[in-house]
Parts: structure tokens; C-alpha cells; sequence
């Protein structure tokens, strides 16, 4: 398996996002996307999302997702923004009564189990191929996103470095995908 790419082009990742809202509708996989790309969580970590982790007894939607992470066993609390709670919400009125103790992402053939990794990915390179993205797109993509479009708002590299729970920031760098393009522009832009 190689290495997964971030989508830079912001119209792209727009076409991307809305896919299995606009083009081939399917709830679960577009809140799955959107919800990959603001939260930046790993795979495995939003595969197991239930509905008691974004929703309170009353139904009503959380502020925050509080997610202890597989890889780190470190406790990451996200905010739920704008788009994420508009997915939801949409999300939740187009499925037939969920459970709190459902999974957010159910598997289509077995619903008391979570999407498998395999069918998530799946998912996220049968909209990467219809929109026309690279093949270097996969469910790590979504995190990645997240963080180059992170950066490229001005967010501070070590703000990044802790919000993914990365032990250096060699790897946060590399997660951003900075290439020699961004390096030029910097050079360019700077007219001492």
C-alpha cells in the first residue's frame, strides 16, 4: 500500500465532500467523509463511533466528541463545527431511529457492527475516482486533509503537532505534504 496524499485543490476536496451527497447519495458515507475531514481522527477511531458519542440521552447533539485514540490510548476532545453538525443532523434524520448504542457508521450487512477499515476505504476511493483524484487517496487522506488546509489557514505547525497527538514534528511535516511548490512560494513571496 503506498503512502496517502492530502487533497490540496480546495474545489477538489469540495466535489469530494458532497459526492455521496450530490452525486450518489448515501447519508452515512457523506457524514463519514465530512466527519474524516473536520475531526482528523484515524480511521479506527471514527469506525467506532457510536451515536451515545455525538449525541446526549435527549438526542440532542454534543458540543464536543471526546475520542480516546487506539494507536495513542491518548484522550482527544473535538468540537463538533458547522459542517460536521449539519451532516449529523442530516445524517440522523435520514436513518430509521438509531440507537444511542448504535454505531454512527454501521456496516450495511451486519448493523450491529461497525463499517469495516476495508469497506471505509472503499468508500473514500470510489469518491476519490469519481471526482478525479489521484490514486494516492485513502481514508488517512481525510486527516491529512484536514491538517494542510489547517496549515495553509496560518495554523501553527506545533498546534498541529499536538491536535494529532505526533511525537515530532518531522512527522508532522510530512503529513502535510509540504512540497517543494509551497517551499517556492514562500521564497517568492518574500521581496526583502
Amino acid at each position: 500500500m503506498s503512502t496517502t496524499s492530502p487533497i490540496k485543490d480546495k474545489k477538489a476536496l469540495i466535489f469530494f465532500r458532497d459526492y455521496y451527497r450530490d452525486v450518489s447519495p448515501n447519508p452515512r458515507n457523506y457524514t463519514m467523509i465530512v466527519m474524516g475531514l473536520n475531526t482528523a481522527f484515524r480511521i479506527g477511531d471514527l469506525l467506532s463511533l457510536k451515536w451515545k458519542d455525538v449525541c446526549s440521552a435527549d438526542g440532542e447533539l454534543r458540543g464536543h466528541i471526546c475520542v480516546e485514540e487506539q494507536k495513542t490510548e491518548k484522550t482527544r476532545i473535538v468540537p463538533i463545527n458547522d459542517a460536521l453538525r449539519q451532516a449529523l443532523e442530516s445524517y440522523w434524520r435520514s436513518s430509521q431511529n438509531p440507537g444511542l448504542s448504535d454505531y454512527l457508521f454501521p456496516s450495511s450487512r451486519f448493523k450491529s457492527q461497525p463499517l469495516s477499515r476495508y469497506q471505509a476505504y472503499r468508500i473514500v476511493r470510489n469518491a476519490a475516482k469519481e471526482c478525479g483524484l489521484p490514486e494516492h487517496i485513502g481514508c488517512h487522506s481525510l486527516r491529512k486533509t484536514f491538517g494542510y488546509h489547517a496549515w495553509q489557514q496560518g495554523t501553527p505547525p506545533a498546534m498541529l503537532m499536538d491536535l494529532y497527538n505526533h511525537s515530532s514534528y518531522q512527522i508532522t511535516k510530512r503529513y502535510l505534504g509540504i512540497e517543494q511548490d509551497e517551499r517556492d512560494q514562500v521564497y517568492l513571496h518574500i521581496n526583502l
